[in-house]
């Protein structure tokens, strides 16, 4: 069995690794972790994952590492763990903005890459992920890899040059949708609902809604109109959320998450 090893063990390293772990029916002896915090080694230790006293340690005892710092952490684990580099180790990126072609050039080696755009419900096992593979991935790596995010959740395979695109999708929309949410159940607070009553309905809905536009097989704009009677209750809805450019401030949100992605790339 490969060795997959975890540079950072922040809440969605924790997240695979609880994964990868429930795939192999409890056993964590082929997973490595390192992390500054002392205090999250402890955690993966109880968990019977394997400490590493270092990245470049990790990267050593690794066939597969995944990076799992923030960003601007990027450059210093990379120089940090070059020296133990080869072309036979494979590489996932989980940063926003992170090229194939940064960490390839940062390593100063042509190893195979897997640029990833999870989200947190990943925590769930409801995750949605997007994955872009390098060209030189072997197989066998390319779906060890696919299977550690497919297993928590939907996938879908990105071509890079939309890689920061993606992010507006799958990886920062769920607090789109959670701020979509807590406005619906504030709104039904202040005529004296109960919120928790309240929002398990709203929850609910969008969860029977999602299904909707999987399963029906219908556009979204004929399940908006097997919605919408003709001067009933949510037609007024959706003409005071046009009202409001609801839409157009969707995509605008959308563009802006896009932009600044592309700010952060590297």
């Amino acid at each position: 069995m490969k060795k997959i090893g975890f540079i950072g063990a922040g809440n969605m390293a924790t997240a695979i690794i609880k994964g990868l772990i429930s795939q192999t029916s409890g056993n964590a002896d082929y997973i490595n972790v390192f992390d500054t915090d002392s205090d999250k080694c402890e955690v993966m230790s109880d968990m019977g994952v394997n400490v590493c006293t270092s990245g470049i340690n990790t990267v050593e005892c690794s066939d597969i590492i995944v990076l799992a710092v923030k960003p601007q952490n990027y450059a210093e684990v990379l120089e940090a763990t070059k020296p133990a580099v080869n072309q036979n180790k494979t590489f996932v990126s989980i940063a926003a903005g992170i090229s194939i072609e940064y960490v390839q050039n940062a390593l100063s080696c042509k190893c195979p890459v897997v640029r990833v755009m999870p989200n947190t419900p990943l925590l769930i096992q409801k995750g949605a992920s997007a994955l872009c593979p390098s060209d030189n991935i072997s197989d066998e790596d390319n779906k060890l890899v696919y299977d550690m995010f497919s297993k928590g959740g939907v996938c879908e395979y990105i071509t890079e040059e939309h890689m920061n695109e993606i992010i507006a999708v799958n990886g920062s929309s769920p607090a789109y949708i959670y701020l979509f949410a807590k406005a619906m159940a504030d709104y039904a607070q202040s005529k004296g609902i109960d919120y928790n009553k309240a929002m398990k309905l709203i929850c609910g809905t969008l969860e029977g809604a999602a299904a909707m536009l999987l399963e029906s097989g219908d556009s979204a704009d004929v399940l908006i109109q097997k919605v919408s009677s003709k001067g009933g209750t949510t037609i007024a809805a959706l003409d005071c959320l046009k009202q409001h450019g609801f839409y157009e401030a969707i995509q605008d949100a959308m563009e802006a998450c896009t932009k600044r992605a592309e700010e952060l790339g590297k």
